[in-house]
């Protein structure tokens, strides 16, 4: 099931925790974006139909009505399987909703984080459980039902009080869909770079340690399975038949393309990779240059292997690809970071939490 990534990396406001190609860019730069990402996808020769789309940011819900309209007419497909678009709570109206739907949007991602007022104070959201709620009436209203809300855990003066808050709203709202990611402490965002630095900005000394944040992602996995909605990958949980269709053909090795800034692509051989910046990349396209800045060959076993473990479900492994990797697996099956059922590999609840080290063994065999 092959799909199409769509990149708009344009906020209102950068938030401290975010370490994506996005930013609160100029008005003529974003004119500029749009002929430019325009000008990308009409080029595009297609060699197969998406039966996916996923518009990420950024903030595709600020997004003019008429570039969305213009992308979607550009991309062969429609009615698509599934097609979602990103949403900063609080920048949804009746109207839009209503537009996207008929645009043939079907699915809604709103990067909610949490639903308490302290902690999103100091990553620079602006909206409210109430705003959350409303928009998820709207957009319910609208026709659009598959709902996906993003929780953060490790912010700022997240405790395991306030973490049950932010789980008890999502138990009131009933999404189909929940992402629950443990926050990267990176150079890439600015509260990371603070917490690194053992700087005072963003209220970095209030956040969590490792372990705390691990707790908090369990207290996670258990109460979201008490409500029906189950882990299906490291970070995603989804009622059954609501996972993600777009973002599985990442773990499963599936070919997609995009387009934007920062857009990776994957045919089932070769990874390419656009300009990460808008500004060169508009530069690059309208001075009539390509945009893809990479291009890698896929190590199609071990890569695999890496995504595969991702999947709660696990991964079958051929004959060859277990004599190869015998001597890891039987180290971490004995570690209790890895289980065998049949010729099924597969993460245990406690590898899941040590998940990077599992996979930079393999990425290294």
């Amino acid at each position: 099931m092959a799909g199409a990534y769509i990149s708009y990396p344009f906020c209102s406001q950068k938030c401290s925790f975010c370490n994506f190609a996005s930013g609160a860019f100029s008005r003529e730069l974003e004119t500029t974006y749009s002929e430019a990402l325009l000008r990308e996808i009409r080029s595009h020769e297609w060699q197969w139909t998406p039966q996916t789309i996923y518009f990420g940011g950024g903030t595709p819900s600020n997004m003019h009505l008429g570039l969305l309209e213009g992308v979607l007419q550009q991309i062969p497909g429609l009615p698509w399987r599934e097609a979602t678009l990103e949403a900063a709570p609080g920048t949804i109206t009746r109207e839009k909703a209503e537009a996207w739907r008929r645009l043939g949007i079907n699915r809604v991602s709103l990067g909610v984080q949490s639903f308490v007022g302290r902690e999103l104070a100091r990553t620079g959201r602006r909206h409210t459980a109430e705003i959350v709620a409303q928009d998820c009436r709207t957009l319910r209203n609208a026709g659009i039902t598959d709902l996906n809300l993003d929780l953060i855990a490790g912010l700022p003066h997240q405790t395991a009080t306030s973490w049950n808050e932010s789980l008890d709203w999502i138990a009131r709202l009933d999404p189909a869909h929940v992402s629950v990611y443990m926050f990267e402490v990176d150079e890439d965002s600015r509260l990371g770079l603070e917490i690194l630095n053992n700087g005072p900005r963003y209220d970095a000394a209030a956040a969590p340690n490792d372990d705390a944040s691990a707790e908090l992602y369990e207290a996670a996995v258990d109460r979201l399975s008490e409500l029906g909605i189950d882990r299906y990958e490291i970070s995603n949980f989804a009622k059954p038949g609501h996972e993600s269709l777009h973002n599985w053909k990442y773990w499963t090795m599936t070919p997609y393309i995009g387009f934007g800034s920062d857009a990776h692509s994957f045919d089932g051989r070769q990874r390419t990779g656009n300009i990460e910046s808008a500004q060169e990349y508009v530069d690059a396209l309208l001075g009539g240059r390509t945009a893809i800045a990479s291009t890698a060959e896929c190590h199609i076993e071990e890569e695999r292997l890496f995504t595969g473990l991702r999947l709660t479900g696990g991964i079958r492994l051929s004959p060859v690809e277990w004599d190869r990797h015998r001597e890891p697996i039987e180290r971490f099956v004995d570690a209790g970071l890895l289980e065998v059922e049949a010729d099924v590999l597969r993460l245990t609840r406690r590898g899941v939490l040590l998940s990077n080290e599992v996979f930079q063994e393999f990425l290294a065999a």
